[in-house]
């Protein structure tokens, strides 16, 4: 799922295609996309486009009238722009939304369809949408110490929580983690004051660093090739590969559909965290560090 970094590109790309133009028609191709039916969409159209924000891991784009068309892109759902407007064809193209001076075209690779797209007007149906999560690029220590105590669960579930933190899902809190030096189950309301300084300090620096790269990378282009694993990345997706910090295996936990990576020389003392899958197949031969 695209996270801060990635929306943040997105919108300030769209900010420079669309910001000002006026949205003519919106074609959508399956009905399971549109998850609102007042105002009807078709009272976005003809109306300019008053702003872009982030709304989390949601693209909201404000138009004349304070109405506000929001993306969810979900996990697999990405945006193309075209500077000629194309068909409305091929099964993941979900809708296009076209514009005097191009279209914007909301794709989703799969079979399953949880990308969702909400029309709605006034500030307040905007911030209903909103999880509640605070900004960890302008949020003060104080703020952030705060959500991080409200409950004791494990940083990474803090991390990801939307309702704490605004943008942050499974990729950028690996990366965010390893930086700290944090086990991703240690307890949140456990960290000591430098602890909790040490996590704000590489939130803040990962999500920038990343979200700088990414723009450099992008140039005058619009991004093409948004996806939770990068090149560059320290410990997500790199399981099996050497941390470039310590040199040690990047280990992993699983559980469902997600995936947990981390060092554990830089995070959890050489302590191998249970996997949830191995470790339960080999029970008491499950190794306890990474010596073993």
């Amino acid at each position: 799922m695209p996270e801060l970094p990635d929306i943040d590109v997105y919108i300030d790309k769209l900010d420079e295609r669309i910001n000002g133009r006026i949205l003519k028609q919106i074609r959508v191709a399956t009905p399971f996309l549109l998850r609102s039916v007042d105002p009807p969409l078709s009272h976005a159209i003809d109306k300019r486009v008053s702003g872009l924000r982030r709304v989390g891991k949601r693209i909201a784009i404000g138009l004349e009238g304070d109405y506000w068309l929001i993306l969810h892109l979900m996990i697999a759902g990405r945006l193309q722009w075209h500077d000629i407007r194309p068909a409305l064809s091929g099964r993941n193209r979900l809708a296009l939304f076209d514009f005097s001076n191009g279209s914007l075209s909301l794709t989703e690779a799969g079979s399953k369809r949880r990308a969702s797209l909400y029309l709605v007007q006034g500030r307040e149906s905007l911030d209903a949408h909103d999880p509640g999560g605070i900004e960890p690029l302008i949020c003060s220590f104080e703020e952030f110490a705060w959500q991080l105590t409200i409950a004791n669960r494990t940083l990474k579930r803090v991390l990801t929580d939307p309702s704490r933190f605004s943008g942050i899902g499974n990729a950028y809190s690996d990366e965010i983690l390893h930086a700290a030096r944090l086990s991703p189950i240690a307890l949140s309301c456990k960290l000591n004051t430098a602890e909790q300084k040490r996590l704000y300090d590489a939130m803040r620096t990962v999500l920038h660093q990343w979200r700088e790269r990414l723009l450099a990378e992008t140039g005058n282009n619009f991004p093409s090739k948004v996806s939770a694993f990068r090149n560059g990345m320290s410990v997500h997706g790199q399981f099996g590969k050497a941390c470039p910090v310590c040199g040690a295996t990047v280990q992993r936990i699983r559980y469902k559909n997600n995936e947990t990576n981390y060092c554990p020389r830089c995070q959890t003392g050489s302590k191998l965290l249970a996997d949830r899958a191995l470790s339960r197949l080999l029970k008491a031969d499950w190794p306890d560090r990474i010596e073993d």
